[in-house]
């Protein structure tokens, strides 16, 4: 009797650990995505900016960077970036005096049928001892015609403390991106 309760007790030792060790593992982040769309892979996109709510300068236009080059390396190609005018000294946003409104315009006039576009909530290193590195991100395709929204995810990570921001915010926003942006 004594060895089937020592053998339970190791079973349920090894299984509050596994349990554990996938608590770690999806502690790190969460994502919340809509349905998947198949956008046409001949449209014309544009990408426009990115509304940076953190007290990071320049993160929208990190996450901007990140963006654009995740979806040409997922297959389109037809992506044109808005203009962004900005000195080299400059720590606002390029786009913060801009609203959704002209930039939509701008895509309009640029014959573009889709928009993606996005919001940063946080992009920056955890203060404290190991400065993990956080990022939170929504992503949206606008259906540049009317702006509405045909495809939205949010998403959030936390790196280990030797990895980089950008590295984190990369794998956040593919992740985010994979599924539900299919470009048949």
């Amino acid at each position: 009797m004594f060895k089937h309760w020592k053998r339970q007790g190791i079973q349920s030792g090894i299984h509050a650990i596994l349990a554990l060790g996938m608590a770690l593992l999806t502690a790190c982040g969460t994502l919340d995505s809509a349905a998947p769309v198949a956008f046409d892979r001949q449209a014309r996109w544009v990408l426009l900016p990115f509304v940076n709510t953190t007290d990071t300068p320049l993160a929208g236009q990190r996450a901007e960077a990140v963006a654009l080059g995740l979806v040409q390396s997922m297959g389109l190609r037809d992506i044109q970036r808005y203009p962004q005018a900005m000195g080299d000294d400059s720590l606002f946003e390029a786009g913060a005096g801009r609203t959704q409104g002209q930039a939509l315009s701008w895509a309009q006039d640029q014959k573009a049928r889709y928009a993606l576009t996005g919001t940063v909530q946080e992009w920056r290193y955890k203060v404290g001892v190991d400065g993990e590195p956080a990022v939170g991100v929504t992503l949206q395709v606008l259906d540049v015609s009317d702006g509405h929204v045909i495809w939205s995810a949010v998403g959030a990570r936390t790196g280990w403390s030797r990895e980089s921001l950008a590295a984190v915010g990369q794998k956040l926003m593919k992740e985010m991106l994979a599924p539900g942006f299919k470009v048949p």
